[in-house]
């Protein structure tokens, strides 16, 4: 099973993918003559509230519906994914993160745009957004096959497996296993009850409970991270410029990858998972926070897009950098043998012997369950959109189930599960976003041109 879903991941990540993601987002960027980047400061003032009106349709303001999403993108991606594409590749596998970052802010403000512009009414009567939605909306019924491919995958693609798997190995490894505790089947499944009971108590109260508890845990758990990760550079100070130089100059030689070659090189294999890695980080593409951001409270689609531009600027340019740095100048990615998460403990406890890690498995705790919380809305829109939204909640018994099967299974078969099927989530996304797209530059021209200055 293990080696069939590798293969499954591996053959979804290829090179049409990989043309369609970063091909796509560059083709985006270029189409809006870099317009995500031009206003920066005007999506800044919408997240704010500067533009907030609360006659507007839709549930959640700019700012949950930004939370939200980030709770989702910021957990495990950042903690996990950098060290296992840092592990494997070397410093120069951020470097790609970034470029799949910088795509991605383009591919967030074209999906999430489109979230708000072709909203559509479930089987309640309720506004949603979300690539379903744009797809049937802004497209047409006969693409209805589309929308379904994406919410079958988006119903897997949105289980906690990766979250819950890298908590329990976490508390395991800093908390359990140091303290004498024999760790195991046993001890796993209590630690998933646990997290059972407090999911099911957050999502089982809807969208406006999940966005106020990330609301408040994403802000707190982005800063706490920035200052211990700023401690363990500042400690290490002399040698953050050779680093950082090296994330650019491996980039381009791989000296430092170990893992298997791409189409025979093992440059093309060091950008695939740079990309891939950054996917799994800010979900650029993918199309989970388009289903976040089709539910803020606004008229104006082309700001919930600028809104959403922000992800993965905070996601991967800032929170995945300061993981990267804390890994690379403590030296543990050369001299430790773990990986995923347990590798950024090994970086925190070198800086912080003996308190570090118990720092840093407050932050997993943190991001790991929020995440849990944006997790279970998407799925459950997915579900909502095929059978109805009053079969939505059955999505909930499901996703709580499968946390007890991430607690017991392999780090790499959860992984590579989820890495495939963000890429067929994509496919639908993308191929959506690029038909549309000329749709969203017209409603930005008018929105900066007459709207803007209303």
């Amino acid at each position: 099973m293990e080696q069939l879903i590798k293969t499954f991941s591996d053959y979804a990540w290829g090179l049409p993918l990989v043309i369609l993601l970063i091909g796509g987002g560059l083709y985006l960027l270029v189409l809006s003559k870099f317009l995500p980047f031009r206003y920066f400061g005007h999506a800044i003032a919408v997240l704010w509230g500067k533009y907030d009106d609360p006659n507007d349709p839709g549930q959640i303001s700019h700012f949950k519906a930004l939370t939200t999403a980030l709770s989702s993108t910021i957990g495990m991606g950042n903690i996990a994914g950098v060290a296992v594409a840092i592990s494997v590749g070397g410093p120069g596998a951020m470097f790609w993160m970034w470029v799949s970052a910088i795509v991605g802010m383009s591919t967030k403000f074209f999906t999430c745009t489109l979230a708000v512009m072709f909203r559509g009414k479930d089987s309640d009567g309720e506004l949603q957004g979300g690539p379903m939605y744009f797809i049937v909306e802004g497209m047409g019924k006969s693409w209805r096959p589309l929308a379904i491919m994406f919410c079958v995958f988006g119903m897997i693609g949105a289980l906690p497996v990766v979250n819950v798997n890298q908590l329990v190995q976490a508390i395991n490894d800093i908390v359990l296993i140091p303290n004498g505790v024999k760790v195991g089947l046993k001890s796993n499944l209590i630690l998933a009850t646990i997290l059972v009971i407090l999911t099911a108590a957050i999502i089982l109260g809807g969208l406006k409970r999940i966005s106020n508890a990330a609301s408040k845990m994403v802000p707190s758990m982005v800063l706490l991270y920035f200052i211990l990760v700023a401690y363990i550079l500042i400690s290490n100070y002399q040698v953050v410029p050779k680093y950082f130089l090296m994330i650019f100059t491996d980039a381009f030689s791989g000296i430092y990858y170990n893992g298997e070659a791409f189409m025979g090189g093992v440059l093309g294999a060091l950008i695939l998972l740079g990309i891939r890695r950054g996917a799994f980080s800010n979900e650029a593409g993918i199309g989970t926070a388009p289903l976040a951001h089709g539910a803020a409270k606004t008229d104006e689609p082309v700001r919930e897009g600028l809104v959403a531009m922000l992800g993965p600027a905070i996601d991967t340019l800032v929170v995945c950098t300061l993981t990267a740095l804390a890994i690379l100048v403590t030296g543990v990615w050369q001299t430790s043998v773990e990986n995923g998460v347990s590798l950024t403990a090994a970086a925190f406890n070198q800086t912080m012997p003996g308190y570090g890690k118990y720092l840093l498995m407050v932050c997993i705790f943190i991001f790991s369950v929020s995440s849990l919380f944006s997790y279970s809305y998407y799925g459950s829109k997915c579900l909502s959109f095929i059978i109805g939204a009053d079969k939505k909640q059955y999505y909930n018994y499901f996703y709580i189930v499968s946390i007890i099967l991430a607690a017991t299974t392999p780090f790499t078969v959860m992984l590579n599960l989820i890495d495939g099927v963000f890429a067929l989530m994509a496919v639908p996304t993308m191929l959506a976003t690029i038909i549309l797209s000329p749709k969203v530059v017209k409603e930005a021209k008018t929105y900066f041109k007459y709207r803007l200055k209303q």
